[in-house]
């Protein structure tokens, strides 16, 4: 319970929880137990759209749903890190750490409040490519408005000079778009997360031809009958 009251923190009082990071306190306990309420509320979801096929992918999207947003923020922790240690930030890596886990937890959250609704449209609506579309559209939605408090979090803490660079502010957005561009093409690598109709339970497709998007516009053709 401890870990899911560093969360209800987070929520309620997010100005207070960003002053933390930027005085440096308690931010392992508070990294941790963003990371344990992530995992569980990206478990849960990922149960949930791999339940779709069946047990054994329901039991491998559970797992590899958390693994996809916390390898990518391991891909481009160091890249934000040093780009902006070079460009004159004060931060320790701690601090960065912490907030890209808050952003993290942020989309976490979000994907756990669209359960019941993903859930309905699962049981309602028997259509593979619909239902990878609209998940598609609740993760890119959580996507968007954890970068974006993400962003103006940073914002926040890096102090009012930082605020006036204009150069750290666009390799700030940039990163953004690093982040969003890793985050899709691990999320094809790490396929399936919903198990295509007729096809055998595998962990991992052994293709690794083609692209996200590619499969986006492909599916959503299939669902307008072009």
């Amino acid at each position: 319970m401890k870990h899911f009251a560093v969360l209800i923190r987070l929520l309620r009082d997010r100005n207070q929880f960003l002053e933390d990071i930027r005085q440096d306190v308690k931010l392992e306990r508070k990294i941790f137990s963003l990371l344990v309420v992530s995992c569980i509320f990206f478990g849960i979801y990922g149960a949930i759209i791999g339940s779709s096929s069946s047990w054994l992918q329901m039991a491998s999207s559970a797992i590899k749903l958390p693994a996809l947003y916390l390898i990518t923020l391991g891909i481009c922790l160091p890249t934000l890190f040093f780009f902006d240690i070079l460009f004159g930030s004060k931060l320790n890596f701690r601090q960065y750490t912490a907030m890209l886990m808050t952003a993290v937890a942020v989309i976490s959250v979000l994907l756990f409040s669209f359960a019941p609704v993903v859930l309905f449209f699962l049981i309602s609506i028997q259509g593979y490519n619909f239902f990878l579309l609209l998940n598609v559209a609740v993760m890119g939605l959580t996507g968007v408005i954890g970068v974006r408090l993400f962003y103006h979090g940073m914002r926040q803490i890096v102090g009012e000079e930082a605020k006036s660079d204009k150069m750290r502010n666009r390799l700030l957005l940039g990163w953004l778009g690093l982040y969003a561009l890793v985050g899709s093409q691990l999320g094809w690598t790490l396929r399936p997360f919903f198990g295509a109709p007729n096809e055998p339970f595998q962990v991992f497709r052994p293709e690794i031809d083609g692209n996200f998007y590619a499969q986006i516009f492909s599916s959503l053709g299939s669902l307008l009958g072009l």
